[in-house]
């Protein structure tokens, strides 16, 4: 079998993450314990929270050690097996490092469903994308027919899917994203009722024109000078789903103007969330997806990368906007 290779952090970037960072090394390949397996990574997810893990900060996770295997969600296959309940050729998918061989219990490891759809979708739209979406708008946002929901980074893996859930919901919905290309997918092919690029567009005047109502809803993946532009038109009793803050990750010194304001004036509601918040009840959330991705209300796209090599590049792109829908890296092949 051939040598193990895996992408290690060798030191903590203070803004954006480059090559300096990290390192691509050989490594020993792993033996599977009691109960362990040992998996071939075929799709490696990158996504923008792994960014505040490389920091030493506090924050809601462990950050990543240094001159350790970066991890994150991946779909792999079961080459050799010690625990009964997997078995090689297994299509699994759990939370792993950056290698292209790995050992994991088995317990901490999820069938795949080939059933519900392209085994990527595990790691996207019936993955924690998926899951993020529906519960950051439909558990803090609530949104009602009628109501207008922004979105900010609207054609990303969770905004592409937020987006679509609030028109199953009957919203008005309006979707900011970064480029042409972008904008035309929320309205062409996701359904958006307005789409507006932040690079191009006078944000604040494109704001008040595609929300005459106001904001209800702003599900919010970005911070930044974008969401100094929502918060003015916040109605009464608006509801925010933090989702997460990518224009500030690789920004130590991020200054804005005080939100507080806006939010005594609306009593709008704000709350940060992760997703690990809802897993008891996952299940339902898998359910909701599976059944509107099999009925066709809700679509995906994906961007793939091939190459074990490929994984740093495709991440370093979530923070200049390269992908739409999902960012994957292929690795292997199932066999």
């Amino acid at each position: 079998m051939t040598q193990n290779q895996e992408i290690q952090l060798v030191k903590r970037p203070e803004a954006m993450p480059t090559e300096e960072h990290i390192r691509m090394t050989n490594t020993e390949m792993p033996e599977p314990g009691k109960n362990e397996v040992l998996l071939k990574t075929v799709y490696v997810s990158v996504d923008p929270y792994m960014r505040g893990r490389m920091s030493s900060a506090k924050s809601y996770v462990e950050p990543f050690a240094l001159n350790k295997a970066i991890s994150g969600g991946v779909i792999a296959q079961v080459v050799e097996s010690n625990a009964e309940s997997l078995q090689p050729g297994d299509v699994v998918t759990g939370t792993l490092p950056w290698a292209k061989y790995s050992t994991a219990p088995a317990e901490t490891l999820r069938k795949v469903n080939p059933e519900l759809g392209p085994v990527t979708t595990s790691l996207g739209v019936l993955g924690m994308p998926g899951l993020t979406a529906y519960f950051g708008l439909t558990d803090i946002g609530n949104p009602k027919a009628g109501e207008t929901v922004v979105v900010s980074a609207a054609a990303g893996a969770v905004g592409s899917i937020v987006v679509q859930i609030a028109k199953i919901y009957g919203a008005h919905v309006v979707g900011i994203a970064g480029s042409e290309e972008k904008t035309r997918y929320l309205t062409e092919e996701l359904g958006a009722d307005k789409a507006i690029n932040y690079k191009t567009d006078n944000l604040p005047e494109a704001l008040i024109e595609s929300c005459p109502d106001g904001v209800d809803v702003y599900f919010d993946n970005v911070g930044g000078e974008v969401s100094d532009a929502v918060y003015p038109l916040l109605n009464d009793h608006a509801r925010i789903p933090q989702c997460g803050s990518i224009a500030t990750y690789n920004d130590p010194n991020a200054q804005g103007p005080r939100l507080q304001m806006h939010i005594v004036k609306s009593r709008a509601l704000i709350k940060g969330f992760i997703v690990g918040d809802y897993q008891p009840r996952f299940k339902e959330g898998f359910t909701k997806l599976a059944e509107w991705v099999g009925n066709g209300k809700l679509t995906y796209k994906e961007t793939i990368k091939t190459g074990f090599d490929q994984i740093p590049e495709a991440f370093f792109g979530l923070f200049t906007g390269e992908n739409i829908g999902k960012q994957l890296v292929k690795t292997a092949e199932i066999e």
